[in-house]
């Protein structure tokens, strides 16, 4: 699920903190990247339960609407299917899947009163009314409301909140869990370890995310030493401070990641730049690091393995 680049976010944030916070010591940055790396699976896995948690709140509305004095037409067609269906049911009773909920303790943390609230946004859709209406639904159709149900939730403030209070890593990892979630509602039913696809994986996240967090901590004086004097009319001072973080990760990737080609480095610093810095940073960054692998592969510094690594 974590993109090299959802990667290079959090080492990024973690050298901010870092640069704040000089008692920080690196063995609380390892382990403060380890923990939010795997809360961004956590964060999965709470989603799904939560959708899990609002489809089977259609049995309780089922006996609502059975136990009405007089109950409508709508009330007496009424079926729980969004819950029923095999496709929710899959997950329902996947041991493996809820010993993991029950690992983080997500099913001490859901509120009946927030699940009725969802669902009842939810059942008032036209989507939802015209699924019930359906004479026998197939398995894609009962995968298709249960995405449905999932746009609407990102769209539901009550939903968003809940994904921020558990998370503060949710702004960022938002499109992460997002498509990870469509990804297992498309598949569905669910069968076997699906949910390991999205644990976090040893060579993202320690071969790359935690050699670059080290390195560039490490070698911080001697990667400023490098930028610096290719920073020419700009006093190294006034540099925005995550800028000089970007430039010291980039660098640093330059010089001690062989496998990673020199464009994708800087074309994903240049991107990082645009969401989280000024809007001059862009091309300063990308002005910075041009100037920078010019001089390196001039010196012979970089050295990369493989054909087309070097542009």
């Amino acid at each position: 699920m974590l993109s090299r680049r959802s990667v290079r976010i959090k080492v990024m944030q973690l050298l901010y903190m870092l640069n704040r916070d000089e008692q920080l010591a690196f063995p609380d940055l390892v382990k403060e990247y380890n923990d939010g790396i795997w809360k961004t699976y956590e964060l999965y896995i709470l989603h799904l339960y939560l959708l899990l948690k609002i489809a089977q709140y259609a049995e309780k509305d089922a006996a609502n609407r059975a136990a009405k004095h007089l109950p409508s037409d709508e009330d007496k067609a009424f079926t729980p299917r969004l819950y029923s269906n095999p496709c929710t049911q899959s997950l329902a009773n996947h041991k493996e899947f809820l010993n993991i909920v029950a690992k983080y303790k997500l099913n001490q943390d859901i509120d009946n009163d927030h699940v009725r609230v969802m669902y009842n946004a939810f059942a008032d859709t036209p989507e939802y009314k015209a699924y019930l209406a359906l004479t026998e639904p197939t398995n894609e159709e009962h995968a298709k409301i249960l995405l449905e149900l999932y746009r609407v939730l990102l769209a539901n403030d009550l939903f968003i909140e809940i994904s921020e209070d558990h998370y503060n890593n949710w702004p960022d990892d938002e499109s992460l869990v997002v498509g990870a979630i469509k990804k297992t509602l498309k598949a569905m039913p669910v069968s076997g370890e699906f949910y390991k696809e999205f644990e976090p994986a040893d060579e993202t996240v320690r071969e790359f995310g935690e050699q670059l967090l080290r390195k560039t901590c490490q070698e911080d004086l001697a990667l400023f030493e490098q930028i610096e004097p290719t920073l020419k009319n700009w006093d190294a001072d006034r540099v925005a401070v995550l800028d000089m973080i970007m430039l010291k990760m980039a660098l640093c990737e330059l010089l001690h990641f062989p496998t990673i080609p020199t464009k994708v480095t800087l074309n994903e610093f240049v991107e990082i730049s645009k969401i989280y810095s000024t809007d001059k940073s862009k091309d300063f960054i990308n002005g910075i690091l041009d100037r920078l692998m010019k001089k390196l592969l001039k010196e012979e510094k970089i050295v990369k393995e493989g054909r087309g690594l070097i542009e």
